[in-house]
């Protein structure tokens, strides 16, 4: 079959449910010209973050290239940005387990590829194979012939498996990347527990929620000295935190879409208590299930977490080495902080992040992350008392 085909495309996904959790990937090759599935392959890979899986489904894919369609032009599309960024070598490979997976694929990819960001609902069926592969007994889905040898870890010899990697201490890497993370100040939708996202209102600050927010610049006018960069959400809420920080720190502000809090649906506007009362089952199922969007139309925390997946590569790119003072959302910093932790989605719940609190991670060069600091307020209100909401 080599040669039979001018021009073919790969479409690859893959994903993890936990991040790092049960995860698999899905590969498809099409021919460019008619756009006729040649041959596409799903596997369950076991535990494994997103990152992982999107590169043995990128790994995956180049199999099936060679397999099937070796000698055409190809072109490679993925919905992960990091991927398809490192690929192109646009963007450093930090996190040594994804180091020998970026080797492996070099290696298949033909001179001459193109790697293509796509979004997506434009990558459902590679998308549609890594769940099938993960929800079916078998672990795998075939469709054509499978292609010889697919890199996965129990089909190479001893010899063959890289050993453990030896992780180096922070303190002999480079500087890292630093973000701090700062939840605007209480507004009325704050106080009332109201849920407040992207699609609804965009209440601006209260008097309480101003104050909270010059004492926490107080709180972080120390940080002027290294010369940070301030971003924040769009929002009302979050761009007016922000420009007290920045006029107490002497910095601009850029807004930065990608610290949006999440969209939550038919429930905006509504307490938790009337959504409880009016659709119990829904919040019941939104709570346990990570892929439920919430309020029906809104956003799922799986695709929150993707989000806030991509945001956060490129923050890291962009601002490599340096601090970034992010006036964001409570879903944001939430994510962020669990997936610095590798933390499953289920325990979003489990944690607290109150008005104008603050939240510091540093990303070091090798793509590990350290929390050095969850829900600091300058008020020491850390228990919950009657002045935290």
């Amino acid at each position: 079959m080599p040669g039979r085909f001018k021009a073919v495309i790969v479409e690859a996904d893959g994903g993890s449910r936990g991040n790092p959790g049960n995860a698999a990937y899905g590969a498809v090759l099409r021919d460019a010209e008619t756009g006729a599935v040649i041959a596409e392959r799903g596997e369950r890979i076991g535990v494994a973050t997103n990152n992982v899986a999107e590169y043995r489904g990128l790994i995956a894919g180049l199999e099936l290239y060679r397999e099937y369609a070796e000698g055409a032009d190809l072109e490679v599309r993925l919905d992960s940005k990091l991927v398809v960024e490192q690929m192109a070598g646009n963007w450093k490979i930090k996190h040594p387990s994804m180091r020998p997976l970026a080797v492996e694929a070099n290696k298949l990819a033909p001179f001459g590829t193109r790697f293509v960001w796509v979004p997506r609902e434009q990558n459902k069926e590679a998308d549609r194979l890594a769940n099938e592969a993960l929800d079916g007994p078998e672990g795998v889905v075939v469709g054509g012939p499978a292609p010889v040898g697919t890199g996965s870890e129990d089909q190479l010899s001893e010899a063959q498996r890289p050993g453990p990697a030896v992780p180096t201490p922070p303190w002999l890497q480079d500087a890292p990347t630093t973000l701090v993370l700062v939840r605007h100040g209480d507004t009325e939708h704050t106080r009332a527990r109201l849920f407040s996202g992207r699609t609804g209102a965009d209440p601006s600050l209260n008097d309480d929620g101003r104050a909270q927010i010059r004492a926490t610049a107080d709180w972080l006018a120390p940080l002027a000295a290294a010369g940070p960069t301030l971003l924040c959400s769009p929002m009302r809420r979050t761009h007016e935190s922000a420009e007290i920080v920045a006029a107490r720190l002497e910095l601009p502000v850029t807004t930065d879409d990608g610290l949006l809090e999440a969209g939550f649906g038919a429930w905006e506007g509504l307490s938790y208590a009337d959504v409880v009362k009016r659709d119990p089952d829904a919040f019941a199922t939104w709570m346990s299930d990570p892929a439920r969007p919430a309020g029906g139309s809104g956003d799922s925390l799986v695709s929150m977490a993707s989000r806030m997946e991509q945001t956060r590569e490129r923050l890291l790119e962009t601002h490599r080495g340096r601090t970034v003072i992010a006036v964001t959302h409570l879903t944001p910093i939430k994510l962020l902080t669990h997936q610095a932790l590798e933390m499953p989605l289920s325990s979003l719940f489990r944690t607290e992040i109150s008005p104008a609190s603050v939240t510091v991670i540093a990303w070091y060069p090798d793509g590990r992350a350290v929390v050095r600091l969850m829900n600091g307020q300058p008020s020491g209100e850390l228990f919950g008392g009657a002045g935290v909401r």
